[in-house]
């Protein structure tokens, strides 16, 4: 069995919905799971916070996870602590072939923490002899995920102003590379992880299918029939300090464990805008295999 961290977010509750039969969902307050193996997906999500509340992301990412391997360790059936990471950690080194070893330069509090979360796991798990995986994700898209806003899952929030046929802004006239993949897939090659990948190592989950956001935007507005313009604007001095402008990781390693694609990005992005046009926002598009 595995402990599920995180189990009511997006991914969370979407690899719950899959390997139900697996899963132990711990509840947020707690610390303790029933033992066993975990999937640790608690976490903040986006670099906005330090607009709001600047401990947020420190009490989220850090604290909590403190909390939680020091509960798993006391706990007599310790098994293998999965961390689910994230692209971010990479920073400005990203390019469209970022490989696990290339070095991290994280600049946004999100993307800072959850760097030296990884940091702090590896030093707490290696002091304590404690078996640990780091699974760094890419953007996932897919319906269901209710938290969609301009700062996170910022593509399928464009997708909802198509549908409304307003205009939708674009950095970078949406000249961007980005690294999109569909949630089912994402669970997938989770779980191949969890089922196969090396102990103590860095493994990136991707499909490694780049594609502009201009492209994706306007293969939803095709689907869709929008009509909303596309518009170009400035991108913002703090969205240049924390952001970087083209990113795809290199899946070679998912890919040698025994993951293979199923969900090409045009398709997943087709079944949202379906989901959307038929007001469905909250169910996945169809149920996975």
């Amino acid at each position: 069995m595995i402990s599920i961290y995180g189990g009511s977010g997006f991914v969370g509750s979407r690899f719950v919905s899959i390997y139900r039969d697996d899963c132990i969902i711990v509840p947020r307050n707690d610390s303790v799971g029933d033992g066993g193996d975990v999937l640790y997906l608690i976490s903040t999500n986006h670099n906005y916070n330090i607009f709001t509340d600047p401990h947020l992301d420190i009490d989220t990412n850090l604290t909590k996870l403190i909390d939680v391997l020091e509960a798993h360790r006391l706990n007599a059936k310790c098994g293998v602590f999965n961390f689910v990471s994230s692209w971010f950690v990479y920073g400005k080194n990203c390019t469209m072939d970022t490989k696990e070893d290339t070095p991290c330069d994280p600049r946004g509090f999100y993307s800072i923490t959850k760097r030296t979360a990884e940091q702090m796991l590896i030093s707490y798990c290696e002091t304590y002899g404690m078996p640990y995986r780091i699974m760094r994700l890419t953007n996932i898209i897919g319906s269901g995920d209710r938290g969609v806003s301009a700062k996170k899952n910022a593509l399928q929030y464009m997708m909802g102003l198509l549908r409304e046929d307003k205009p939708v802004s674009l950095y970078e006239d949406g000249r961007c590379y980005r690294d999109f993949m569909h949630i089912d897939d994402a669970c997938r090659a989770i779980m191949t992880c969890l089922e196969s990948a090396p102990l103590g190592e860095v493994v990136n989950i991707s499909n490694s299918e780049p594609i502009t956001i201009r492209e994706a935007v306007e293969h939803a507005r095709d689907r869709m029939g929008s009509r909303s313009e596309l518009v170009p604007i400035e991108v913002p001095n703090f969205h240049r300090t924390v952001q970087v402008k083209d990113v795809c990781l290199n899946n070679q390693k998912l890919i040698s464990i025994g993951y293979r694609p199923t969900i090409k990005v045009h398709r997943a992005i087709e079944w949202i805008a379906d989901d959307l046009t038929r007001g469905a926002h909250d169910e996945p598009h169809q149920p996975t295999v």
